[in-house]
């Protein structure tokens, strides 16, 4: 029996799941399928994200013949001989095109890919190669030029290969729908597959079918434990509620200076594959909100780390974002960001706090100096980079107010001895 995955593909656009940043409704890639005006192309990205299926799909609505081939076992001979019959069809009678879908077309030498130039030119050969790997890297130049775009795959996100899985759970010719006893699935045991198959189409299907084939006769139903077993992982029972408690404790531990709870907490998000971002997210978060002055650079690193993340992917992503965890729980801490933040927003949301002193004024218009915006404005550099001068509003200065109060924390010791010997050389409180 054919697999799951190869039963169920799609096809027709409609059907088509994911890749929605180039393929949507009026598009200008789908209008090119729908006139029939597509040219060459390559596509490239993980595995299990349709590159083949849409290829297939594209030939099937062009007026044109449809040749496949696989680079990593088709030869410079058998090459050519498609080039030949495809000058007769599209020189001969039937004055016809082919579309030629090149899979992994990478792993053709220079000599193979060259073949291919004069017939792009043409216009006897309309391609489509497919590959894993960067084609920038591992693609000619010159086949580069002849192509109309390069698209980039994307994994599927996990509501895609929802779509996918409910469908081929349901479907009574292709898919599952016709097994007796009837296969069911509880919905929390779909929404698990298609987050642990990392955006792999082919592996959610191919794992669901696996599972429904091996169901006993008196126990018909897909659960989150079948999906873990099927998958040889162990399945933690988190839902949403339980994501938050893991980030709650994650930063929580990470402000009281704990790398080893913090790394525990993370692996656990990392071992449900919760939402990368999210966790990215509440890092970034973190450095700023519990690190801030005390360490000021952590914010650049951990963004560089969550950057690293997205990349890369589960489950390599873990590394990145294990190092952000380890950074930011053993740094110094303050959160002098927040309750300056904190206090400056309280007033102005509660107070009358005045207007921006008239030498702070833009004054870099007509009619500025009339009104005496800029007027008696000391520029700092012009004193050494310092001087004194008020910038706070005349209620607020009058006051005494004083938002940033920075602790003996890490690096932040240095700003505060900073400020201190400043404002006590410029004759300030």
């Amino acid at each position: 029996m054919q697999p799951l995955s190869t039963r169920m593909r799609p096809t027709s656009l409609e059907e088509f799941a994911g890749q929605t940043h180039f393929l949507y409704p009026g598009s200008l890639f789908v209008r090119s399928i729908e006139n029939h005006t597509f040219h060459s192309a390559i596509f490239f990205g993980p595995p299990g994200t349709g590159k083949t299926t849409l290829a297939r799909i594209i030939a099937s609505t062009m007026d044109s013949a449809f040749r496949e081939i696989n680079a990593s076992v088709s030869g410079t001979k058998e090459l050519k001989e498609i080039l030949e019959d495809a000058r007769l069809k599209f020189y001969g009678l039937q004055r016809q095109s082919t579309v030629l879908y090149v899979d992994e077309v990478h792993r053709w030498n220079k000599l193979q890919q060259d073949t291919l130039l004069k017939a792009l030119e043409e216009g006897m050969i309309h391609l489509i190669g497919s590959t894993t790997e960067n084609p920038y890297f591992s693609v000619n130049k010159a086949i580069l030029s002849r192509v109309r775009n390069i698209y980039e795959f994307q994994p599927l996100k996990p509501a895609d290969l929802l779509v996918l899985l409910r469908r081929a759970l349901e479907d009574p010719s292709r898919g599952l729908g016709s097994l007796s006893p009837k296969v069911t699935a509880d919905d929390s045991a779909l929404t698990l597959l298609a987050e642990l198959s990392q955006g792999d189409a082919r592996a959610a299907l191919d794992t669901l079918g696996f599972i429904a084939e091996n169901l006993p006769e008196d126990d018909r139903v897909i659960t989150r434990d079948r999906v873990g077993e099927a998958l040889q992982r162990k399945i933690n029972n988190y839902d949403e509620s339980t994501e938050y408690d893991l980030l709650s404790a994650l930063q929580k531990s990470i402000r009281g200076s704990d790398p080893d709870a913090a790394i525990y907490y993370f692996a656990c998000m990392a071992d449900a594959r919760c939402d990368l971002m999210t966790i990215g997210r509440r890092l970034l978060v973190i450095a700023s909100e519990d690190i801030g002055m005390a360490y000021p650079s952590a914010i650049s690193i951990v963004t560089s780390c969550v950057q690293a993340a997205q990349m890369v992917g589960w489950p390599e992503a873990s590394i990145n974002l294990g190092q952000a965890v380890i950074l930011l729980a053993s740094s110094p801490k303050s959160n002098s960001v927040v309750t300056a933040l904190q206090a400056a927003s309280a007033d102005v949301a509660s107070k009358d706090t005045g207007q921006i002193p008239a030498h702070l004024r833009d004054a870099h218009y007509s009619g500025a100096s009339s009104l005496g915006y800029g007027k008696g404005y000391l520029y700092p550099h012009d004193f050494g980079g310092y001087v004194k001068q008020q910038y706070l509003p005349d209620r607020l200065a009058n006051a005494g107010v004083r938002y940033y109060r920075p602790t003996e924390n890490g690096s932040e010791a240095k700003f505060k001895s900073f400020l201190e010997q400043l404002r006590k050389r410029l004759g300030m409180n």
